[in-house]
């Protein structure tokens, strides 16, 4: 496994990360793996881990996505998301399962039903308003579109797993109105320390 976070609040992410790699290669349904890391990140939530200051930072013009830890095979990854206030995403998938907790702030979902063919209108589901510790099935391949806004006065911060590199991985966001599908990649965000400039953050490629 490739580490890419080390510092204070390591140790428990580093286990997290280890369960997380043992039940990826345990289990092959999609449904049973994101409810046992559910389990798993509500626990690390609730054992009130640090993330580091760094992988906490918003970004001043785009929600930003950090990597905390990536598989060496790509089977999944463990990412810090960071919405300033007001930020949003477009409607969008992940083309793989995803599990996500909230470490500080709200974060605004509107689920979406996952189209059959491009170029159909986009019919909203359900909107969900998450709170800090609790943890949702983001996705599986089969249920994947939504849009995410930070809903409070302060930034929203997420500690997302992924059953993929996603920073990597090509990806659909939508434009409802009309179904129209677009590939991206959102690449990988630089903390802030590591950064040359403000401007050298990569932020999500649209």
């Amino acid at each position: 496994m490739t580490r890419i976070h080390t510092g204070h609040g390591a140790a428990g992410l580093t286990r997290f990360a280890s369960d997380v790699d043992a039940l990826v290669h345990d289990n092959s349904d999609e449904h049973r793996l994101t409810a046992l890391v559910a389990d798993r990140l509500r626990a690390l939530l609730a054992s009130e881990v640090t993330l580091p200051p760094e992988f906490t930072q918003p970004h001043t013009d785009h929600y930003v996505v950090y990597p905390l830890h990536v598989a060496t095979d790509g089977s999944f990854s463990i990412v810090s998301a960071v919405w300033d206030v007001g930020q949003t995403t477009p409607v969008h998938g992940h083309e793989t399962w995803g599990v996500v907790g909230i470490y500080a702030g709200v974060e605004h979902e509107t689920r979406y039903v996952k189209p059959a063919a491009p170029d159909i209108p986009l019919v909203a589901t359900v909107e969900h308003e998450w709170h800090r510790g609790q943890v949702t099935i983001c996705c599986t391949t089969d249920d994947d579109v939504h849009r995410v806004d930070c809903a409070g006065e302060t930034p929203c911060v997420g500690v997302h797993v992924y059953g993929a590199d996603v920073g990597t991985l090509p990806r659909r966001w939508y434009e409802p109105d009309t179904g129209r599908q677009h590939w991206f990649i959102s690449g990988w965000a630089t903390p802030p320390a590591n950064r040359r400039s403000a401007s050298s953050a990569r932020g999500p490629e649209w």
